[in-house]
């Protein structure tokens, strides 16, 4: 499958489509960071910066087809990059565009979430 240089769209058959920088919109980025399954894929791509994971080393208590679709929202709404290597699908943070389109949003969703995940924790050992 070919397409147009720059379209943010995949050019071969283990290409897979990005949004380029100028496509990524605070609404769907919202979106995909709003699921509790995508947001723990998100914290723990933050928390190992600068290191692709694959899929099987990223927390995703749900079935296959289930992760495959929280994966696709990811990468398609701009939050993360997916790439092949040999058989394995690594991905990777979007960190340095999301900072530029919208500076601070991540590190505040994640603190955030840090906080009520640690509230949470709390609320149980006391409860």
């Amino acid at each position: 499958m070919t397409t147009s240089p720059g379209a943010g769209t995949a050019t071969t058959g283990r290409d897979l489509p990005h949004p380029p920088d100028d496509a990524i919109r605070l609404d769907q980025v919202l979106h995909a960071l709003a699921d509790p399954v995508r947001l723990a894929i998100v914290a723990a791509l933050a928390a190992d910066p600068g290191e692709a994971l694959p899929c099987s080393a990223l927390p995703v208590p749900v079935t296959k087809s289930t992760a495959t679709h929280h994966f696709r929202v990811l990468r398609e709404s701009g939050v993360i990059r997916q790439c092949y290597r040999g058989t394995a699908k690594l991905n990777e943070l979007r960190r340095a565009e999301l900072a530029g389109l919208f500076p601070g949003l991540l590190d505040a969703v994640l603190t955030a979430a840090a906080r009520e995940g640690e509230r949470g924790r709390q609320g149980a050992a006391t409860g």
